[in-house]
């Protein structure tokens, strides 16, 4: 969660700001030995690992924002987000894999902080790491698990997370469906929603929104990762040595980091991913056993497939992507060489009901559409973000104009972005309609709405009982048809996505 924002420290140092405006920032950092005495850790390995971690403190948060961003209760002194960012020794990759906050772990043997109570190794969630012996515990808990060798450990929370947010002036999310969640207070409706401070908090925290609890809260915690690393890369944030200075200035107020971790890590980091993007990142999870297990006194766990993880962990080691390979992307070429410097590391259903031929104006109710914000070549994935594909949206096409062939043109062109169209476009009753209109039966609101949206500017209109078909009534005012796309699905053997196919268009 507030790991996300730390993720864009990482991001932020790729800006080419000179070392006069880093340099300073980095004394507000709360420092924490997290390596402190440490033995027989894992091999470095190629690249650099960092520990990004969110916890629950909420002690600056204000009363207004207590209350407004339902922050209540107290915290439980846990991590409750965990991120293995792992950055390319070539400086063209980030890999970032969500460890489940509710993963079966067992920790060392250590000596609690808090009561100075000596432990024996025991099964514990991993989040209890940190309330049981903070950073250090929790990296030596994580490289026992993963065998990655953490090279820098960051730490954020809620405040940080608001106050970054809202120095890169929002951050853009996309939903084909509605978000809400009752204990966090998000209400999104299906499109694009440009999240300050506070709302993307509660984006990242939700996880009373479906059936997938905190695994369906940490997808939504990549995206978040991803739309954050599109927007300080393509506002100008990291070019603005002003708005840089701000921003970092914002995160490192309240960010806790190892000793080694400061301006100079920045400024190499900043060498080394200059013309870094969305694309150039990926995202997957900790692949799970289908059973998880039960700890007296501590509750349901997860566990991790202990042959998967050791696979994707040992990609990691050995520099390896993730994802799928996708259409390559030209490098900058101002960004220089792309070899990250010594100095970064510390180590290293359709139905096919008929159509009636017209419909009654009375038994119509309009509402308004999603609007598409621009058009996109086909397979582009920058389309317009819909909750049914294309293909599974049987449609009726009709002439409601005085322009000859336009129901065919509409038809041919919904065909060519994919929805089923019947390919006999009809002549509706009513010739002068102006505004496009997508008429739809309530039951099949999600496939209207998508439709809609690959007709910018058309209107949504109910119509009860017409069945799964939905029908166009092509304007003479909206002739465009967009691309649209449905939300990308993890693929290849570590399930992961690029940046790119998350973002908003």
């Amino acid at each position: 969660m507030r790991a996300a924002t730390t993720l864009s420290v990482l991001v932020l140092g790729a800006g080419g700001i000179g070392h006069a405006v880093v340099t300073g920032l980095d004394t507000g950092i709360d420092r924490v030995d997290a390596f402190k005495d440490m033995k027989n850790r894992p091999d470095p390995g190629h690249g650099l690992n960092l520990l990004l971690v969110g916890t629950d403190g909420r002690d600056r948060i204000t009363e207004a924002e207590r209350q407004k961003y339902r922050l209540g209760g107290a915290p439980c002194h846990c991590t409750d987000t965990m991120m293995l960012v792992h950055l390319s020794e070539d400086g063209k990759r980030a890999s970032v894999v969500s460890l489940p906050r509710d993963s079966y772990a067992e920790i060392p043997a250590h000596t609690d902080t808090t009561t100075g109570k000596k432990h024996k190794t025991h099964p514990v969630k991993i989040n209890a790491a940190y309330a049981e012996g903070g950073p250090h515990l929790t990296v030596r808990t994580v490289e026992h698990m993963t065998g990655v060798k953490i090279s820098h450990y960051l730490e954020v929370d809620f405040t940080s997370f608001m106050k970054t947010v809202d120095a890169v002036g929002g951050v853009e999310i996309c939903t084909p469906r509605a978000l809400r969640d009752s204990y966090t207070g998000l209400d999104l409706t299906p499109g694009t929603h440009r999240l300050d401070g506070g709302k993307a908090l509660q984006y990242v925290r939700s996880r009373h929104i479906d059936g997938n609890a905190d695994l369906g809260r940490m997808q939504r915690q990549q995206r978040f990762v991803a739309a954050l690393i599109s927007r300080a890369t393509s506002s100008g944030v990291l070019l603005n040595p002003v708005r840089f200075r701000d921003v970092t200035r914002a995160l490192l107020g309240s960010v806790r980091a190892d000793a080694d971790f400061g301006a100079q890590q920045l400024l190499s980091l900043n060498k080394a991913m200059r013309g870094f993007s969305p694309s150039a990142s990926e995202f997957t999870s900790v692949p799970l056993l289908a059973k998880g297990v039960s700890l007296p006194g501590i509750g349901a766990t997860v566990k991790w497939d202990p042959e998967k993880s050791e696979k994707l962990f040992r990609a990691l080691r050995e520099d390896r992507p993730l994802a799928l390979p996708g259409p390559q992307v030209p490098r900058d070429p101002a960004a220089g060489p792309a070899t990250a410097p010594s100095s970064v590391r510390r180590s290293a259903a359709p139905s096919s009901a008929a159509p009636s031929s017209s419909v009654p104006p009375s038994s119509v109710s309009p509402s308004p559409a999603p609007a598409s914000k621009r058009p996109a070549p086909a397979g582009s994935p920058k389309a317009p973000l819909v909750d049914v594909k294309p293909e599974g949206i049987r449609v009726q096409v009709y002439n409601a104009t005085r322009t000859d062939g336009l129901g065919k043109q509409v038809d041919q062109a919904l065909r060519a972005v994919g929805f089923r169209t019947t390919g006999a476009p009809l002549t509706a009753d009513v010739r002068d309609v102006r505004r496009t209109q997508v008429l739809y039966d309530p039951r099949w609101d999600r496939s209207a709405r998508s439709l809609a949206t690959a007709l910018p500017g058309s209107e949504l209109r109910a119509v009860k009982g017409q069945g799964g078909t939905l029908k166009v009534m092509a304007g003479s005012e909206n002739r465009a048809v967009v691309p649209v796309r449905v939300e990308a699905k993890p693929a290849g053997q570590f399930k992961a996505l690029t940046g790119d196919q998350v973002v908003c268009p």
